[in-house]
């Protein structure tokens, strides 16, 4: 189902990397009204339209709009993730074409992790 090229995280990989990650960088690209039911956290919002513009951004810029550092382009785990896969695949896409080369996608999405958190 993923296109070529892009990396899916399950739902199990992705929780043990927030349990044990400090290099971990979770983007919710969803829009600010879904956000606003429930977010994973430790995520950082960045709508799927602003992905490209975001990560083009100089890393001063980037904190400042956003309020943590810029990931840099060999960043080991940068992991995008909306409700349902498909605009987190797009986003993983967009940041491999920037040159974030270990970009996944978690393709269960907001979905299935509060599903599995019971949230």
């Amino acid at each position: 189902m993923a296109s070529s090229g892009t990396k899916d995280i399950s739902y199990e990989d992705l929780k043990a990397l927030l349990g044990k990650s400090e290099n971990l960088f979770l983007v919710d690209v969803r829009s600010k009204e879904e956000v606003d039911k429930g977010r994973i956290q430790g995520s950082v919002h960045i709508p799927l339209d602003t992905v490209d513009a975001a990560l083009a951004m100089e890393p001063e810029q980037f904190k400042a709009k956003y309020g943590v550092t810029k990931p840099p382009l060999d960043a080991p785990e940068l992991v995008f993730h909306c409700q349902m896969g498909r605009r987190g695949g797009a986003a993983t896409t967009k940041a491999h074409e920037l040159g974030y080369v270990s970009a996944r996608n978690y393709a269960g999405g907001y979905k299935e992790w509060s599903t599995k958190e019971g949230k």
